[in-house]
Parts: structure tokens; sequence; C-alpha cells
């Protein structure tokens, strides 16, 4: 084992060597989904919950989207941390205001 490698038998700058050739490995790196949910104002009916839904569900990211009406809520699922200008902007766009974090 060269200098290189760690404990786990891995080697640490990024390559194997495999019969003299360098081959680059990848590494995956898992990002837990966020979930979090919104105070939005101005929501009356099913029109609303589709306009908001259509326009935060395009954001990059977001992987879901969950409106409640009644209670003025809006749950928004990212992949990572969530983007709460563009989320903002989005619902604004839309018609409606985002009034903070519920």
């Amino acid at each position: 084992m060269g200098s290189c490698c760690t404990p786990g038998h891995s080697c640490s700058t990024g390559t194997e060597s495999a019969g003299g050739t360098a081959v680059a490995v990848a590494e995956t790196i898992a990002v837990a989904d966020t979930t979090t949910t919104y105070a939005v104002s101005g929501m009356t009916c099913g029109h609303c919950r589709t306009a908001i839904t259509g326009a935060v569900g395009a954001l990059p990211g977001v992987v879901s989207v969950d409106v409640d009406v009644a209670d003025g809520l809006v749950t928004v699922t990212t992949g990572g941390a969530p983007d709460d200008a563009a989320i903002a902007a989005a619902v604004e766009d839309a018609g409606y205001e985002l009034t903070g974090r519920a």
C-alpha cells in the first residue's frame, strides 16, 4: 500500500492504478431533501393552488410542492437547501405574496 492510500484501502488522490494506467474515481455524494413550509397570502381557490404549484415547481432543485389554500401554506421539498428568494419571486410572479417561513 502506498502513502496515498487511506486506511479504508482507497486512493486519497482520486485515482486508482489499473495495470499502470491511472483511472479517475467518481464519487457520488447524496444530498438530503429539505422540506420547508412558507406562509402565502392571497390564495382563495384551486386556481391559486395550480398557479403556485406550477410556478414554484418549475424552479431548479424543487422536488415537490404542496399548497394548502385554506391555511395559506405552501410546503416545498427541495434537493438540498431551498432558495427562499427564488421561491418568493416565483410566488410573487404568480400573483401572491410569500410572507415568510411558517
